[in-house]
């Protein structure tokens, strides 16, 4: 009699919940932080007195781009978009593992803007110490989001 082993399967990850669920579960809870701060970035970048348009350029560029992006994505987990394709894991921590590097990019260069705006207006350097902050706190939500993605 022959032995009905089972066939020999890949590991298939388990399916992101849906709904109010996605933002409890750990990897896809850094989905609302993400969009929050880094809406912050951008919206405290546009507020202040631009003093060098290259480095406050590229925070505007990375942190809206980023937030656009990430927008889609959670859109995408939210309708369920994910479930048509097997590399959306490594999609989603490739994007966030990249963004989290460019980030760290455009916050230390809004740190820079900050230190040079130390000698300015004192109501601009507050608003451009408030962006490096929430710059630098977003760059570790994109990291732990993409680690999380990567070892879940």
């Amino acid at each position: 009699m022959a032995s009905h082993d089972p066939p020999a399967t890949t590991y298939a990850p388990p399916d992101a919940p849906s709904g109010v669920a996605l933002f409890l579960t750990i990897p896809y809870a850094f989905f609302l932080p993400e969009l929050v701060f880094g809406f912050w970035v951008w919206i405290l970048v546009a507020a202040t007195q631009v003093s060098s348009p290259l480095l406050q350029g590229w925070v505007m560029y990375v942190s809206l781009t980023s937030f656009l992006i990430s927008l889609m994505l959670l859109l995408s987990y939210l309708v369920g978009f994910y479930k048509r394709f097997e590399s959306w894991r490594v999609l989603d921590s490739l994007y966030h593992g990249t963004t989290a590097i460019l980030y760290l990019s455009a916050a230390a260069l809004q740190a820079n803007a900050t230190i040079v705006s130390e000698s300015q207006n004192l109501s601009h350097y507050y608003i451009n110490t408030a962006a490096s902050f929430f710059a630098f706190l977003t760059t570790l939500l994109y990291i732990l989001h993409a680690f999380s993605i990567y070892y879940h």
